[in-house]
């Protein structure tokens, strides 16, 4: 199971309004070679974050009040990581960017470790013990970037790897077999009381018959609460993945929300954010290729959220859940909308505690906002207003 890790962040965010986040959900290529995976469209995945950062840099549609950026999982190369932090380092600050690194080897990875190293040291500490026990340099890896840029102008940059392969990522052979990365960080911002993971797709579901990487962070979730009073407000899962609706992933969040056995006070009002990449997506070797997409927000039935069923999006409690859902499409598109923050919630008020400010399409290498006339197609009747307290 995963080990969890504190990170102090020095983020200032507005205390006077509800923070901003970005989904991006585009396409990825993945081709198998040799039982390896390794991106097919190094260029073009490149040019797709780079359309996105550029156009939160020009502070499009209201862009300039976004904090939160989340890209698929291994959609950047590692050749352009570079170029990714020469943008980051413009970003305004007070903003987080979660970026899935595209596949990398074992020796690479302790390599932008030890170039990251007073960020990483543990997840460093943990990649040496295991090459010193005789893992192979050349064993593949599946790692996700978190940059942060603080409130002074200084930009942290924070890895962890993927614990639990995909079936594409296991193998007979082991030396083919996906690493297993074992350290993942807490980030603590203060001074805004602001506390949030990032998970990479199996990862949320992975577990055994007595453990479970969900209920490691629940239990870490609790403590917080317990020591500090404060809880684990977002918690965000970058997918490449052809089933996004599985039962597996519906049984965690079945699970992390019910409470039906004990009281978890330092989940209560999290924020469950699914990044997903989009249907023009091609990963070779997925046994039974099914649509991508479905990127989520979901937060517990205590938030107040209305029944709608739209093009872009709908809203409803995954099948009956105790949870409020807000699920969109599988087309690419950039999502723009309000996290929501657990001290606005007062069961008196009839504003929805969640918003979605703008949906962006692709139009030539180029981000169009939908229109008013877009966003209201409705595929079905809406139905009946509900209000979940």
């Amino acid at each position: 199971m995963i080990r969890i890790v504190e990170k102090q962040l020095s983020i200032a965010f507005p205390p006077e309004r509800h923070l901003h986040a970005l989904i991006c959900q585009v396409p990825n290529r993945l081709q198998r070679r040799n039982d390896l995976y390794r991106l097919a469209s190094p260029s073009l995945n490149w040019e797709t974050v780079r359309s996105v950062l550029d156009l939160v840099l020009g502070g499009e549609g209201e862009l300039n009040r976004l904090q939160f950026i989340f890209f698929p999982e291994a959609i950047l190369p590692r050749e352009h990581l570079d170029d990714l932090l020469a943008l980051l380092h413009q970003m305004r600050p007070n903003t987080v960017t979660v970026v899935g690194l595209g596949p990398i080897n074992l020796a690479e990875y302790r390599n932008l470790l030890m170039r990251f190293g007073p960020d990483n040291r543990e997840t460093l500490e943990s990649v040496r013990e295991d090459l010193a026990r005789g893992a192979r340099a050349q064993t593949p890896v599946n790692s996700c970037l978190t940059a942060v840029k603080e409130q002074d102008g200084r930009l942290r940059i924070f890895f962890a790897a993927k614990s639990h392969p995909f079936s594409g990522e296991e193998h007979f052979d082991h030396d083919h077999d996906l690493y297993q990365g074992k350290i993942f960080p807490l980030f603590r911002c203060a001074p805004s009381c602001f506390n949030f993971m990032t998970l990479i797709c199996l990862d949320y579901a992975y577990r055994d018959l007595y453990r479970s990487n969900i209920n490691t962070i629940i239990e870490q979730a609790n403590n917080l609460f317990l020591t500090s009073r404060q809880q684990l407000d977002l918690l965000a899962v970058i997918q490449c993945n052809p089933k996004p609706e599985h039962r597996a992933f519906q049984e965690v969040v079945h699970g992390f929300y019910a409470g039906y056995l004990a009281c978890n006070p330092g989940t209560h009002d999290t924020g469950t954010l699914f990044c997903n990449s989009s249907e023009e997506t091609v990963c070779e070797g997925t046994a039974h290729p099914s649509p991508f997409g479905r990127s989520a927000v979901i937060t517990s039935r205590r938030h107040k959220i209305g029944r709608i069923a739209r093009q872009e999006y709908v809203t409803d409690d995954y099948g009956g859940l105790p949870v409020c859902r807000l699920r969109f499409g599988t087309a690419t598109r950039l999502y723009y909308f309000n996290l929501p923050r657990f001290h606005e919630i007062d069961p008196r008020m009839s504003r929805v505690s969640m918003k979605i400010h703008s949906i962006f399409k692709t139009d030539l290498k180029t981000w169009v906002r939908l229109s008013r006339e877009e966003l209201e197609k409705s595929p079905a009747p809406v139905e009946p207003l509900v209000r979940a307290v």
